[in-house]
């Protein structure tokens, strides 16, 4: 026998859940009623890929995220129209203005591997001004809770679109999308977060 402690609203809705499971027969997964990250959480430490000039190669996230101030945007995929026409290229423009208002660094990460990471940086003409972190196993975006299942549209299991603002490993700002448009989690959003 284990205890899980649950704030009101997860408990809320998991024991909902759980009634009507109990109703119904079905199996519930408490992981998917956990909240995701929030302010003041600390960035999980996990393994994933950054695209070097030979290939991928591996980082950890504390490494990449954990010091200084650091602004991170998750996209649901590479090349994909509104992360390829306006978030990604949004950074871009902005990385400037955003290192104006302290940010040491910017990344982008996607539930894809390095190797299209690293094209679809090249793509955009990132350069220095945005780093590109492949989670191709989503184990960071299932480590945040910032998953989203979206094998229905024939792409697996992908990222939800946010921005964060990172201060030592601790997230001060988080700006998730309700849905796949681009509203709060834009570079121009963020950078009105941090005025």
């Amino acid at each position: 026998m284990w205890t899980v402690s649950l704030g009101a609203p997860e408990a809320l809705r998991y024991g909902n859940a759980l009634c009507a499971a109990r109703c119904t027969g079905e199996t519930i997964h408490l992981e998917e009623y956990l909240m995701s990250i929030a302010v003041g959480d600390k960035i999980p430490d996990v393994k994933v890929q950054v695209p070097g000039d030979s290939g991928p190669e591996p980082a950890q996230t504390a490494d990449l995220l954990g010091t200084g101030t650091v602004v991170l945007f998750g996209v649901p995929g590479a090349f994909t129209p509104t992360c390829s026409d306006h978030h990604l290229p949004g950074f871009v423009i902005r990385a400037d203005d955003l290192k104006d208002k302290g940010v040491d660094r910017i990344f982008c990460v996607s539930v894809n591997d390095a190797f299209v990471m690293g094209a679809w940086g090249r793509a955009n003409e990132v350069g220095e001004g945005v780093g590109m972190i492949a989670d191709g196993s989503a184990l960071f975006t299932k480590a945040i809770g910032l998953d989203v299942d979206l094998t229905g549209g024939g792409l697996g299991v992908r990222s939800k679109r946010y921005a964060a603002v990172i201060k030592d490993g601790v997230v001060t700002h988080l700006a998730v999308e309700d849905t796949l448009g681009l509203d709060v989690s834009s570079a121009d959003a963020v950078l009105a977060a941090l005025s």
